[in-house]
């Protein structure tokens, strides 16, 4: 008889949910194995050694056995519980974002290192930094071309020439920017200002380290907030259910927050 064969790998959790009486069904992303599914079996007993491992977000340390038809998880260490993401909503949301994001975009058992630790960094930077908003923002820039979605900010898409430092329009279906010639007239598209396609031109092409400290007008960060959110749904065809939670609570002062609290588990681990 074969032996089981096991995998050790870094993993990050996306999402679980309920699954017997005291198992969860995870979904994991990994360096090597790209997204994958595995029970977690007994985790939800108090006495359990994964108990406390296996929490949404966290990146763990895990062994996998391959079963029937899922990975069973036989051994769980934290490597990073990005602690303040359990402790503070607004934190929590934008983990929720992330998390969401990435998983609309991959499909199950496909390999991709660096959007791994792409999220990894996401994580760490939603934990601890602040300007989360330009922090989303260049999240999906960069996420979006990870997985093939880049929009194009350069050209416009209908004559090819270089756009030229003046308002200009987005089109989501067609994936990027529009001059006014090519743009005018058109039916479901965006004004872009010239100042908002600058930042999001800004973003995509650079690091985090240079843009972690910048200082942006609400304005226009409310504006290529619309603009890339528009873009992501049109790609995935729905609206990301984080995004309007997140939404939400950024309306809400800390005082309100617990009234909304108990919808955090079911937004973040997208339980059904």
């Amino acid at each position: 008889m074969a032996r089981t064969r096991t995998i050790r790998t870094e993993t990050i959790v996306l999402r679980h949910q309920v699954f017997g009486e005291a198992d969860r069904l995870l979904t994991l992303l990994t360096p090597n194995q790209g997204k994958v599914r595995a029970i977690a079996k007994g985790v939800r007993r108090p006495s359990s050694r994964k108990t406390g491992h296996l929490d949404l977000y966290m990146r763990s340390d895990v062994l996998l056995a391959s079963g029937r038809n899922l990975y069973v998880i036989t051994q769980a260490q934290t490597i990073d519980a990005y602690r303040p993401l359990r402790e503070d909503l607004i934190r929590s949301s934008y983990a929720s974002c992330s998390i969401e994001l990435l998983d609309s975009f991959t499909p199950d058992g496909e390999p991709n290192i660096d959007l791994y630790y792409l999220l990894g960094k996401m994580l760490s930077r939603v934990s601890t930094g602040d300007n989360l908003s330009i922090v989303m923002r260049h999240y999906e820039l960069h996420l979006l071309e990870m997985v093939g979605f880049r929009p194009e900010l350069e050209f416009c898409l209908g004559d090819n020439k270089s756009i030229q430092p003046e308002n200009q329009y987005f089109d989501a279906l067609a994936g990027g920017v529009l001059c006014p010639n090519c743009g005018i007239g058109r039916r479901n598209i965006l004004p872009v200002s010239v100042d908002a396609l600058k930042l999001m031109r800004f973003l995509q092409r650079n690091d985090h380290s240079v843009i972690k400290n910048l200082s942006v007008r609400s304005k226009i960060l409310a504006e290529i907030e619309n603009i890339q959110l528009h873009y992501i749904s049109v790609q995935l065809e729905r609206q990301l259910k984080s995004v309007d939670f997140l939404d939400r609570v950024r309306r809400l002062n800390n005082n309100s927050f617990n009234n909304i609290a108990r919808e955090v588990g079911a937004i973040n681990g997208f339980e059904q």
